[in-house]
C-alpha cells in the first residue's frame, strides 16, 4: 500500500483536497481531525497537555485551541513543546489506521511533513498551493481570527519555495473546478 502525503501551508486547501480524494473512493486519513480528537479524549495526552500547559488550558474537559494557540504562536519553544507532545500520539494512531486498510494508496494530510523530516515515510508527496492572501482570508474566515494572528501561524511555517521542489505533484488551489481535475488526474496517476 502506497502512502501518500498532503501538505501546504495553513489556508491552503488541504481538508478540500482531502474531501476530493475521499469523495473518488480513496482512503484518507488527517493528521489535524486525529489530534484535534486524541487531545480531548487520550486521557495520557490530555494530562500531559495539562502538565506542559496548565489545567485551565481546558474548559469543562475540552482543549481550549484558541487560547493554546495564542501560547504556541507566540512561543516558538511552546510550539515545539506542544509537536513534541501531539506528535507520536498522531503518529501511533496513523499506525492502527494502516493496520486497518488494506488499500491501493491512502493520502494522509499532514501540515508538517517538512518540518519534523518525515517525507521518506511518503511514497508521494502533494503540495497544495494558494496564494498568500487568498489564505490568509481563508484563515480569518473559519478560525475567525485578525490577520495579524494569521501571519504568526503562516510565519511559523517553512518557506513553501523550500518545500516545493521535494514534491511529487503541486496543486495550485484557487478554484474549486481546477482544483476537482487536478485530483482526479492525480487520482489516475497513482493508480496506474
Amino acid at each position: 500500500m502506497k502512502i501518500i502525503g498532503l501538505t501546504g501551508g495553513i489556508g491552503s486547501g488541504k481538508s478540500t483536497v482531502l474531501e476530493l480524494f475521499k469523495f473518488l473512493g480513496v482512503k484518507t486519513y488527517s493528521a489535524d481531525e486525529s489530534a484535534k480528537k486524541l487531545v480531548n479524549t487520550d486521557p495520557y495526552l490530555i494530562n500531559l497537555i495539562k502538565s506542559s500547559f496548565g489545567d485551565n488550558i481546558y474548559d469543562k474537559g475540552i482543549l481550549n485551541s484558541r487560547k493554546l494557540s495564542k501560547i504556541v504562536f507566540e512561543d516558538t519553544e511552546k510550539l515545539k513543546l506542544l509537536n513534541s507532545i501531539i506528535h507520536p500520539a498522531v503518529a501511533k494512531d496513523f499506525k492502527l489506521f494502516l493496520n486497518s486498510n488494506n488499500e491501493d494508496y491512502i493520502v494522509k494530510e499532514a501540515a508538517i511533513i517538512f518540518e519534523t523530516k518525515s517525507e521518506n515515510s511518503y511514497d508521494k508527496i502533494i503540495f497544495i498551493q494558494a496564494p498568500l492572501e487568498i489564505r490568509i482570508e481563508r484563515v480569518m474566515n473559519r478560525d475567525n481570527i485578525s490577520r495579524e494572528e494569521v501571519m504568526k501561524r503562516i510565519n511559523n511555517q517553512l518557506d513553501e519555495n523550500l518545500i516545493i521542489d521535494k514534491c511529487d505533484y503541486v496543486i495550485r488551489n484557487e478554484n474549486i473546478e481546477d482544483l476537482e481535475d487536478k485530483v482526479l488526474s492525480i487520482h489516475l496517476d497513482l493508480k496506474a
